[in-house]
């Protein structure tokens, strides 16, 4: 098993920049791709980000390209989203997800974070 837990959300005004950390424990996390998926209430979670194991594959939902960038820190067993320019539709919980491969389906992830809140205010 794979224990995922994010940090790094929080309050912030639009136009302004967070960085969201995931770490990675319990399990061999480097062979992993990882992605960052966000949900609202009353919504299914949304893709955002993924990244490959190796690192030389990222993809990106066409909402965040430009302002978004996923990376991965296998020494430190951690994958982190920065997130610039935010916009006030960007609010929503962030979670990371651990699989095979950078997929943009939630479903074909193993393993998943609780979350941390991001708020983006105009």
């Amino acid at each position: 098993q794979v224990q995922l837990v994010e940090s790094g959300g929080g309050l912030v005004q639009a136009g302004g920049s967070l960085r969201l950390s995931c770490v990675a424990s319990g399990g061999p996390s480097s062979r992993y791709a990882m992605g960052w998926f966000r949900q609202v209430p009353g919504k299914e979670r949304e893709f955002v980000a993924a990244i490959s194991w190796s690192g030389s594959e990222t993809m990106y939902t066409g909402s965040v390209k430009g302002r978004f960038t996923i990376s991965r820190d296998d020494a430190k067993n951690t994958v982190y989203l920065q997130m610039n320019s935010l916009k006030p539709e960007d609010t929503a919980v962030y979670s990371c997800a651990a699989g095979d491969l950078p997929r943009r389906s939630m479903h074909l992830y193993d393993y998943w974070g609780q979350g941390t809140q991001v708020t983006v205010s105009s």
